[in-house]
């Protein structure tokens, strides 16, 4: 994109400078126009208009340059298109260069001899004939002025003032032309005078001292005197007001012939040139200022001349170069855009290319290009929302049977297994990663392949004898794995439910089966059954228990008197042995009525902490023998509970960790009892925040073993000589009735076992301090 944008300036830039290069050709071709009529706004002006035609001719180049940079590293670079571009640039720049290298060649030539053919040899000739002749009339009538000069001062010498005014009268009147005549002293002050025009300030007209210094000499001061006066005679006296007003004129000035020792007198005759020696003087002088002039300046309008056609010439190159770059590019760019577009399908972009628009063959493909681009867009369009679905879909099922609580296995006709969920792992107990390959030949998982091929081919029996469609479709089947310990010790069993059936695999057919751990619910069932056993034998035992010990009391105290002394002693040891016997039964008649018939707990917000501590203090002597350690957390919130059925468990679960201390061997480390309670921080199902207690008791004894473990809240299943087994199953039902949950196990450290107990039922006001 920025190589485009760089492009689209650089175009933009050639645009701007071949209007402006127009422009200044239009400029420069009104200068030129304007320069061969006058030389001397050339002179004025030359080097200014030099400098810039210079600079603009300079800024095409550069931009030229530029053009030319770019199109070489693309040619280089091997650029779709950078190639035609090349040769329409050297096409179009060949026809605007070749016909303006012609032009300019004649232009040139045509020029010089144009420039050389105005400044004949014969007009030369004719123009200084025409001054010789104007300067001989002037001198043949200054020459008649100053005889007429010299025969008036004559008549002046010795004559006083009323004489001499009278010829200086006569003067004026009688030689035609005669402006004034005047008598001078020696310091130029005007003793007398005689002018046509008696209104003429005559002070102006007086000679300078460098004329009445001249008059002094023989011959006196003759000359003509004004503007065309100084063309032709080269006098370079400045002209007084009355030159100014009357033009070309004569002037004379002559010394009077005085007698030795008297004061020198001037005599001065102004006369006017006749009106028309006078205009052809100025149409001469004309004539011949503007041929001078022209004749100095011809290697000027040369050099203006050559130099304007020369920067003409460059602004023509660089303008066609610019406009070949400029022709090229459009010409190219429709091509450019398919190539951009073809390439960019290739990679897989699908966006719409740019339009030319242009409303000939190459506009028209741009247009069906982009609308087969649009059509294959909307088409990849919708196949990647489709697979975008199928991915989302695909996701969801992988992450509902990753999160499944029950396990899935997918099987292919051999038996391999194809795909499995992580709970497949959890249940069946096996390494991640060993559901792989066969699942006969996975170690100790041959039970469940061979009850799972057993239930497929009934199944697909029932389902070719042509059975009930409704139980066709998947078979069902409780399966039982078999789990061995360390040695030969048998770990606990795991019951299992799957269910399964048929499932395409790729190009063939393979099955499901869809199993979860039952254990728990056997477990339950076992409960629920031992509960009923327990309220049934509670009551058909419990009744003859009574007679037989007063029977058996009886008999020792009617018989104890009457037999010999070792018979006696056998029956007291009899009959000690019936009662001892009947009153251990009615305990365990006793405890199955306890766990026949809990009461119904009675909750009422109980202080957890205060009941742990009171407890305790049973347990603990005060000193270093204690192995009992409480950590009981501030501010614990108060739960719902029956604070005599809490004693009882607290009470059962503290016993069991001090009983299980007691089978640790020698070199085990000191024995220790954790009691610890937390505050558990939860998000419910509706997304609001909750809070639950819960109560840990960990111990660092031998821990529980795989069988305890499996079965530890059946009845009856322990791990002591001595003991019921009615002690943890008691516990589940009392925190069951409380709302609860109790989980046991091993620590993680592997020494010594754990119970933690999670109570869920807060106090009114702890809920209310949460809020």
């Amino acid at each position: 994109m920025r190589a485009k944008s760089v492009g689209k300036s650089v175009n933009q830039a050639l645009r701007y400078a071949l209007v402006v290069g127009g422009a200044i050709v239009s400029i420069l071709l009104f200068l030129l126009a304007s320069a061969s009529e006058n030389s001397g706004f050339f002179g004025r002006y030359y080097t200014w208009l030099l400098g810039v035609n210079a600079g603009m001719a300079v800024l095409l180049l550069v931009l030229v340059i530029v053009a030319l940079a770019r199109l070489y590293s693309r040619y280089k670079a091997g650029k779709f298109g950078s190639r035609l571009v090349a040769r329409l640039v050297l096409l179009f720049a060949g026809i605007g260069i070749l016909p303006g290298l012609v032009i300019f060649m004649v232009s040139v030539q045509f020029v010089s001899h144009s420039i050389d053919s105005w400044f004949d040899v014969k007009i030369e000739a004719a123009l200084e004939s025409g001054l010789n002749l104007g300067r001989a009339a002037l001198d043949e009538a200054v020459a008649e002025l100053g005889a007429t000069g010299q025969t008036a001062a004559a008549t002046l010498a010795g004559q006083d003032a009323v004489m001499v005014q009278g010829v200086l009268t006569g003067l004026v009147n009688d030689v035609s032309g005669l402006q004034s005549a005047m008598l001078l002293a020696a310091d130029g002050t005007v003793l007398a005078s005689s002018a046509q025009d008696r209104n003429a300030n005559l002070e102006l007209d007086r000679p300078t001292p460098n004329m009445l210094k001249s008059a002094a000499l023989p011959g006196g001061y003759a000359r003509p005197e004004g503007t065309v006066e100084r063309e032709v005679s080269g006098e370079d006296e400045s002209q007084n007001g009355l030159d100014a007003a009357t033009g070309l004129r004569l002037r004379v000035v002559l010394a009077v012939p005085e007698a030795a020792g008297m004061e020198a007198r001037y005599l001065q005759l102004l006369q006017a040139v006749p009106v028309n020696l006078a205009s052809n003087a100025v149409v001469l002088r004309s004539a011949s200022e503007e041929y001078r002039a022209r004749d100095q300046a011809r290697r000027g309008l040369r050099k203006m001349y050559g130099g304007t056609l020369t920067l003409t010439l460059l602004l023509a190159i660089f303008g066609a170069i610019g406009s070949a770059f400029l022709m090229a590019g459009n010409l190219a760019q429709p091509l450019l855009v398919l190539a951009e577009g073809t390439q960019a399908v290739a990679e897989g972009d699908l966006s719409p290319r740019p339009t030319v628009e242009t409303n000939d063959e190459l506009g028209t493909l741009t247009r069906s290009f982009n609308a087969m681009t649009g059509q294959l867009f909307e088409a990849r369009s919708a196949v990647e929302r489709n697979r975008m679905a199928l991915q989302n879909a695909k996701a969801h099922l992988e992450s509902v049977l990753a999160n499944m609580s029950a396990g899935v296995l997918v099987l292919d006709a051999e038996g391999r297994v194809v795909n499995s969920n992580d709970a497949a792992y959890r249940i069946l107990q096996v390494e991640p990663g060993a559901l792989a390959g066969p699942l006969a030949s996975i170690p100790g998982l041959e039970t469940f392949y061979n009850c799972v091929t057993r239930a497929i081919s009934a199944q697909s029996a029932q389902s070719a004898a042509g059975g009930d469609r409704r139980r066709r479709a998947h078979w069902q089947q409780q399966i039982e794995i078999p789990r061995r310990g360390s040695g030969d010790e048998q770990d606990h069993d795991i019951t299992l439910l799957a269910r399964g059936s048929r499932l395409p695999v790729g190009t063939g057919s393979g099955f499901i089966v869809v199993f979860d751990d039952i254990s728990d619910v056997i477990s339950a069932q076992r409960s629920v059954a031992w509960g009923e056993v327990a309220r049934r034998l509670a009551h058909e035992i419990k009744n003859p228990l009574t007679p037989i010990q007063l029977s058996a009391e009886r008999l020792q105290m009617k018989l104890e008197g009457s037999l010999p002394p070792h018979e006696a002693e056998l029956l007291k040891k009899s009959t000690s042995t019936i009662v001892n016997q009947v009153d251990a039964m009615k305990r365990m008649v006793d405890d199955f009525r306890d766990y026949a018939r809990t009461p119904p707990a009675v909750l009422e917000p109980l202080d957890l902490n205060a009941l742990i501590d009171e407890i305790l203090q049973l347990y603990l002597t005060g000193d270093a023998s204690d192995v009992i350690h409480a950590v009981l957390a501030p501010d614990l919130p108060k739960v719902m509970g029956d604070p005599t059925q809490l004693r009882q468990v607290i009470h059962n679960l503290v016993q069991n960790a001090q009983d299980a201390l007691a089978d640790r061997g020698p070199q085990a480390p000191s024995p220790r009892v954790d009691v610890t309670t937390e505050a558990i921080h939860y998000e419910g199902a509706d997304g609001a925040a909750g809070t639950a207690v819960r109560l840990a008791i960990t111990d660092n004894g031998p821990g529980f073993s795989p069988r305890i473990l499996a079965r530890a809240f059946e009845p009856y299943v322990t791990s002591k000589a001595r003991g019921t087994g009615l002690g943890l199953p008691m516990v589940k039902k009392i925190i069951d009735e409380h709302g609860g949950r109790i989980d046991i196990g091993n620590r993680a450290d592997g020494c010594g076992a754990s119970v933690f107990i999670l109570l869920l039922k807060l106090a009114p006001e702890a809920n209310l301090a949460e809020i």
